[in-house]
Formats: structure tokens, sequence, C-alpha cells
């Protein structure tokens, strides 16, 4: 089989239909806690209006939380799947090559990558993750505790101050705002960078919606991976087509939408916090 025109198969449906979702509902804890952070503002008031007021804002925020603990929780129950089925054990899992734990080689390729940004040295040959896709990965952990948690204290407060005392609820409130000050900030700006605006993808990289990337750019993106998949002889099970045109420019608009509003969220923030005051 010839191996022109050929994708290579880097996410699972399930993988992509998790993070489609996650998209959804991020962007719209984004929007409706956003407003809700920034209400003294003129857009806010506005965006507000849209969603029909800020008690349906809260409404439609608490909706697309519990999505996104649904898409969290599909994705902890999978990883168990995965290490029973495809792994055998956690080491195995947590250690291997294909682990998103850090490792010695991500250290190296940080060091390396600083080395060919500033022009001495080679690019690192990046393997299946690279160190900034593993901090993305991670960073959705630590933001999925601390925002979760305190945002069902504020969903809950009744049952919580059973064993709370009130004055938490406060600290919480702060704790809950700001964190999700950063993680949208750190979504909208870091992981669209890395992601998208790359010179060697920008202005999109689909892949993540397709799942799917050119099997020349993957030798060029993924030179460790792709060695390793010659290497054991198992390059051949990831080829595959590219979905037809039609497909992949509803993926292509669906995507730029998620980047135009994400964007247009970050400016609005920025407005907000240098030129309106309460």
């Amino acid at each position: 089989m010839s191996n022109k025109n050929k994708y290579i198969i880097r996410f699972t449906p399930l993988n992509r239909t998790l993070h489609f979702f996650m998209i959804i509902s991020f962007i719209i804890l984004a929007l409706t806690g956003m407003s809700l952070k920034f209400s003294y503002t003129n857009w806010a008031k506005v965006l507000s209006a849209i969603f029909g007021g800020y008690e349906s804002a809260g409404y439609l925020h608490r909706f697309a939380a519990i999505i996104m603990i649904i898409v969290f929780t599909t994705h902890i129950v999978n990883l168990f799947i995965l290490k029973h089925k495809e792994f055998g054990s956690w080491k195995k899992m947590l250690f291997g090559y294909n682990s998103m734990l850090f490792n010695k080689k991500d250290i190296h390729d940080f060091r390396d990558s600083l080395k060919w940004f500033l022009g001495r040295g080679e690019r690192p040959e990046y393997g299946r993750w690279t160190y900034w896709e593993k901090f993305d990965y991670f960073a959705v952990f630590w933001g999925m505790f601390v925002i979760s948690s305190t945002g069902l204290t504020l969903w809950f407060p009744e049952f919580f101050t059973k064993f709370i005392p009130g004055w938490i609820l406060n600290v919480t409130t702060i704790i809950h705002s700001d964190e999700a000050l950063l993680a949208v900030g750190f979504i909208f700006t870091v992981h669209f960078f890395n992601t998208h605006l790359r010179p060697e993808k920008f202005p999109m990289d689909i892949v993540i919606f397709s799942g799917r990337i050119p099997l020349e750019e993957f030798k060029l993106d993924r030179p460790d991976e792709y060695k390793k998949l010659v290497g054991n002889g198992t390059l051949e099970t990831y080829l595959s087509d590219q979905y037809p045109a039609n497909v992949i420019k509803l993926m292509k608009i669906f995507g730029w939408c998620a980047l135009l509003t994400g964007f247009s969220i970050v400016l609005l923030i920025i407005y907000a916090m240098l030129f309106s005051y309460r």
C-alpha cells in the first residue's frame, strides 16, 4: 500500500468527542462566568441580556459545569479501561513511552527547544506528547479540582455550611473567580498559541477534530514517534484516509468559531481590567 497522501490517526473518536464537549462547555462557562465577574461593564450587561439575564446565565453556567464534569469523569474511566486493555499495568501506562507524566526526555526537549528558539541548536525530535502538551493536560486536572470543588460549595451553600464555617464561602468565591479567570486567560492565549498559532500550525490545527495528521507532516512534527512506529512495525495500523472535504470544512468552521470566541473573551477581559471601573 502506498503511503502517499496518507494520514496518521492520532486521536480516537472518544478523544475527539470529549474534546468537542469540553470546548463547548468551557466556552459557555467562560461567557457566563466572565459576564458575572465583570458585570459592571457594558459588554457584560449586553452578554447577560443575551443569556436572558444573570439568573438565566447562572443556570446555563451550572449546566455547562455538569457537562464538563461528565467529560472529565468519562476520561478518568477511560484511563482505567486503557490500563486494563492496552497496558496491563499502571507502571507500563504511567512510565511507558506514551505516558502523560513528565520524564527526562521532556527536560531534554525543553532545554533543546530553548536552544532551537535562540538559533543555537536543531529542533528537538518530539515524541508522542510534548512537554507543553503534558503541562496543558495536567493543568486541566488542577483546574477541575480547584474550580469544581469551589463551584460546588457555591452551588450548594446550605449543604456545605453544615460542615464548614460560613466565611469559607467568601474564600471559595474568590478562589473560584480568580482561578476561572486564570484558566480562561491560559486556554485562550497560551493553549491557543501552542496548538494553532505556532508557525508550523498557523492558522489552525484541526487534528483534534479530525483525529488525523498528514503522514509527511507527522514525520516532521513527531519524528521520534514516527521512528518508533516504523521500528516496531506498527506504522501501517495507524494509516488512514482523510475525511471528505465538506466534513473538513465543517470542522474548520467550528474551530474558527471557537478561536474567535476565545480571542474575543480575552480582549473583553483586558478592556474591562484596563478601561472600566466600578
